[in-house]
């Protein structure tokens, strides 16, 4: 008879999963015995690392990616990008190792105690298996259970002396779990829309997941519609130089409102359209205005304070909403400006974000967290194409730099431009490591305002003046790129310097940090 481990490496072969992203203990070593050749196993040397990079993977993938971590500590490490890949929807598989079952009574040294509690509520599912001959169908469960909308990670607790034992093959199924929303509604729908005199459409990241862009394209010139882009959406989900783009909508309820006024239908998809940053109040959508929400997460849709929810997959909503709809005879709305013109002898972020857009070159994809540098970049640096920007849904650090390696494992034939602030850069710092090791195709920006702005710039809401514990000069990252196995980084301090930069980190083969001092 097989090993539990033989059955588990069957079934992940089969499903697809032969990638492993781990920081290994002594608890899961017998998880790696005769590890197989057609597999590859990506070290982390922290676990937050390891759980972003995997994060990064099973998007740019479109599957679900296994996370080995390693007891109680390991799960506590990660637990920040947990949350993060909660937030991004992310299939991860996530496995942690446990004491052998004969001394658990005992709390053992690295005993995991109440180990399926642990993790939640971030994950959709936990299981310790009763018996060693579980294991691999608990894998099997929890690759179904991640890989159905809305996608996330779930979690296994395998006891050490598990992967020995025997037990029977558990073979790949498929499940089809595409939902394309109940008929009725999205015919009343599509009549509610029909008589809007001043339709808009706001795209969340859902919407990417789902694999829309080319439908919502074609929706949205039919119905003459403006398009925004929802708050703090984690994926590019229209071309932002697209005629009828309008932008990115604030997370603040009053500002929110006051954009969309002109408008008397809103369709939201991929949500939500409501996520706020900070107490607001009044109105949640402009008085009057009939507001539509779809996405295939009941719990968003669940609490969202206004409108109609129909639950579904996007793609298929809005290319049924395509057959039922006709051209408008709308007038079409007035085009997003153009940006501001910039003085090149000013190296400040928008600048910075100016020159990454005139060199990037046509695979490039854009991997973001710079929170300060966020509303410069969606002016600055315009996306055109489907899936080429990642970021964090969660407001949480620490994400960016290992996703932007798991990406370039997905994605090889891409240029990953990593875009970060130096506070940022500091959560995941051990990620160049990962990157070094497998001559990732990384460019690395840190854009170094030597200070944690965005809180700064937070506290102003509070009425606070002066924000401690922001004060990040002294770091010098061409000091820790070359630490962890890169070339020598390079700092740039004007426009020339970085375009020549840029220019040299796009032809190198491997990963490259470019260190920007702004003003």
């Amino acid at each position: 008879m097989p090993t539990v481990r033989d059955a588990t490496m069957h079934l992940l072969r089969n499903l697809g999963v032969t990638t492993i992203f781990g920081n290994p203990g002594s608890t899961e070593l017998p998880m790696f015995r005769d590890f197989p050749t057609d597999f590859r196993y990506i070290l982390g040397l922290q676990e937050s690392v390891v759980m972003g990079m995997a994060d990064g993977f099973a998007l740019a993938s479109r599957n679900a990616a296994l996370v080995n971590l390693h007891s109680s500590a390991g799960i506590g490490h990660a637990l920040g990008n947990l949350f993060t890949a909660y937030k991004n929807q992310a299939p991860l598989i996530v496995t942690a190792g446990q004491q052998a079952r004969s001394i658990l009574p005992f709390e053992p040294f690295l005993h995991a105690g109440r180990a399926t509690e642990f993790p939640q509520p971030f994950v959709k599912w936990t299981c310790e298996p009763a018996r060693a001959q579980d294991v691999p169908r608990a894998i099997a469960r929890a690759y179904y259970e991640a890989t159905t909308p809305p996608c996330g990670p779930v979690f296994v607790s395998v006891p050490v002396d598990d992967w020995d034992a025997e037990c029977d093959w558990v073979e790949a199924r498929t499940m089809a779990t595409l939902n394309p929303g109940d008929p009725t509604a999205i015919a009343q729908l599509a009549d509610a829309m029909a008589k809007a005199q001043h339709p808009a459409f706001v795209l969340g990241a859902g919407t990417a997941r789902d694999g829309a862009w080319d439908a919502l394209v074609a929706l949205a010139e039919q119905q003459s519609a403006s398009v925004y882009v929802a708050p703090y959406a984690s994926r590019n989900v229209f071309p932002e130089d697209h005629r009828l783009f309008r932008g990115f909508l604030p997370a603040f309820q009053e500002r929110m409102v006051a954009l969309l006024t002109e408008h008397d239908f809103i369709l939201s998809l991929g949500g939500p359209l409501n996520l706020y940053h900070a107490e607001g109040s009044g109105p949640h959508v402009p008085e009057g205005t009939d507001v539509w929400s779809t996405g295939d997460n009941p719990a968003v849709l669940a609490w969202a304070p206004v409108g109609h929810a129909i639950l579904g997959n996007t793609r298929a909503i809005a290319e049924t909403l395509l057959t039922r709809g006709t051209h408008a005879s709308r007038p079409k709305p007035a085009r997003r400006p153009a940006p501001p013109a910039l003085n090149r002898a000013v190296l400040d972020d928008r600048l910075v974000l100016q020159c990454i857009m005139d060199t990037m070159p046509a695979n490039a994809i854009i991997v973001e967290e710079a929170p300060t540098s966020r509303p410069p970049m969606q002016v600055y640096l315009r996306l055109n194409q489907p899936d080429c920007f990642f970021t964090t849904a969660s407001g949480g650090l620490g994400y960016g730099m290992p996703a932007a390696v798991g990406i370039s494992l997905a994605r090889p034939k891409a240029r990953i431009i990593a875009i970060l602030g130096d506070g940022s850069a500091m959560y995941g710092i051990q990620a160049l490591f990962s990157a070094f090791q497998l001559r990732a195709q990384i460019t690395f920006v840190i854009i170094n305002n030597r200070k944690y702005q965005a809180l700064r710039d937070f506290g102003q809401t509070f009425g606070i003046q002066r924000v401690v514990g922001t004060d990040l000069s002294g770091l010098d990252f061409r000091a820790l790129a070359k630490g962890h196995g890169l070339p020598t980084g390079r700092q740039v301090t004007d426009a020339d310097a970085l375009t020549e930069a840029l220019a040299d980190s796009f032809a190198t083969n491997g990963p490259t940090l470019i260190e920007i001092q702004v003003d």
